[in-house]
């Protein structure tokens, strides 16, 4: 008899303690369990279950939030689905590199008007950032860690006296 209900008391003590843990989903379809500390403007703090040290995700690797004691789901952030070239508006921007924590690095990209370019400052830096972001659509990747903005102004740029926006990031997919 006290087997048996050793027995039931472990099954029950793991099952409430199972119920406590948290599983955040990535839009990757993995799935992290532990315990969520605080949701940030753009991260997601957590500890891994049965650790003390914090760990950050950024909120774009995240789709969803199951708290373990209450089971509510949070939608954390949509997933972006960038298939083509022609999905280039969909691209976000990213100046901080903690929000690109649980994304995948694919490769770098770059965007910069031509040599000789005629456009105010503001225009060209546009042109410059469509430019980044097609080239990060082309290789399928919804984000782009900004790495480098730069734009030259009269002779520093060229011979003709316009201005050049250069614009170097790094792309990444879920």
């Amino acid at each position: 008899m006290k087997k048996i209900i050793l027995v039931l008391a472990t099954i029950f003590s793991f099952g409430v303690a199972n119920a406590q843990v948290d599983v955040i989903t990535k839009h990757s379809g993995e799935t992290v369990e532990g315990k969520v500390i605080r949701l940030d403007e753009y991260t997601v703090v957590f500890k891994y279950d049965g650790e003390d040290a914090e760990n950050t995700i950024g909120k774009y690797a995240v789709e969803k939030i199951v708290y373990g004691k209450t089971k509510r789901v949070e939608d954390v952030t949509e997933k972006i689905v960038v298939s083509s070239e022609a999905d280039w508006e969909k691209v976000v921007i990213l100046e901080e590199k903690s929000y690109i924590a649980g994304l995948k690095k694919v490769g770098e990209v770059r965007g910069k008007t031509g040599l000789i370019n005629f456009q105010t400052g503001n225009t060209g830096d546009k042109k410059a950032q469509k430019k980044l972001k097609m080239d990060a659509a082309k290789q399928g990747c919804p984000f782009v860690l900004l790495t480098a903005d730069k734009t030259t102004v009269g002779a520093n740029s060229n011979a003709l006296g316009g201005s050049q926006a250069i614009k170097t990031g790094v792309a990444y997919k879920y």
